[in-house]
């Protein structure tokens, strides 16, 4: 087989096999990837992932991304976040056959705060190298859970409101156990499409500030509804309702219906994604 390529444009000019000859047009096209880090107010959004009939952060954002690139592009989101679940630092990436560098990522950011609603803030787009992604390239995932201890008409949007009685530093103690198990399942949501239930938790603590006690969880993956359930198991633990024995029963045991009921959505933030170091695209 003999092929005569275009060594400027990556054309396949025209090609002989078996001594028949015959002319292909086939370009190379090379696809450009980019990364978006932006904070969302989730209280009117169904959540990251796009759906039918329902506003959610995906379909804002990348109506306005294709509307300002004037090509219809398509948003791989860190994960999916459930209705009403805020974040701050989420990343999401696109792909364009068209470069856009220095100055223009820049102009990209301002247009597309300009185009957004107030709920979704662009903090960054840059460009990283071709296979990584956003999604399966992350590392760790930190999320953090927001309890208001007394009535305030400003945290109520995003935090939970709860005055009962707390012991806190069992609370705190059950949550160090995390990081000894793997299997989760009695935190996920049932009847979900996951392949494994096994998660690698880092990091889970406790935190006080004024009157918020905030919870910290750091792993490599998260399941459906993970984290809510964590501290809804965590609050029964808090009240008197379950000793540590308990809460290790409940994780050994597998059962969602041992576990505590999922806390409100409006008190979880997704804080923080991480990466390797070596994901961009230097000029």
């Amino acid at each position: 087989m003999f092929l005569n390529i275009n060594p400027d444009r990556g054309f396949i000019l025209d090609a002989e096999v078996a001594g028949f000859c015959f002319f292909v047009f086939l370009h190379t096209m090379v696809s450009h990837r980019f990364f978006i880090r932006f904070d969302f107010n989730g209280t009117g959004f169904h959540g990251w992932q796009v759906q039918p009939n329902a506003l959610t952060v995906q379909q804002e954002m990348e109506d306005a991304l294709s509307l300002l690139l004037g090509e219809r592009l398509q948003l791989t989101g860190a994960g999916r976040t459930d209705t009403g679940v805020h974040a701050r630092n989420y990343i999401a990436h696109f792909e364009t056959e068209n470069g856009i560098e220095g100055k223009e990522l820049s102009s990209l950011m301002s247009k597309l705060n300009r185009f957004l609603p107030p709920s979704i803030l662009i903090k960054e787009v840059f460009e990283v190298k071709p296979d990584v992604h956003a999604r399966f390239s992350a590392l760790s995932r930190t999320y953090r859970y927001y309890i208001s201890r007394s009535k305030n008409p400003f945290s109520t949007e995003f935090s939970w409101i709860y005055t009962g009685s707390l012991d806190v530093r069992a609370m705190g103690e059950a949550a160090g156990i995390l990081p000894e198990y793997h299997d989760f399942r009695c935190f996920s949501k049932t009847r979900t499409q996951t392949r494994t239930t096994e998660c690698e938790v880092f990091e889970s603590f406790f935190t006080e500030k004024d009157e918020m006690l905030i919870y910290h969880v750091r792993a490599n993956r998260f399941l459906r509804n993970m984290v809510r359930a964590i501290v809804g198991t965590l609050m029964e633990v808090g009240k008197g309702k379950l000793d540590i024995t308990g809460f290790r029963n409940v994780i050994e045991n597998g059962n969602r219906s041992d576990a505590g009921v999922s806390v409100p959505a409006r008190g979880l933030f997704l804080e923080q994604i991480e990466y390797p170091e070596d994901i961009r695209l230097l000029p």
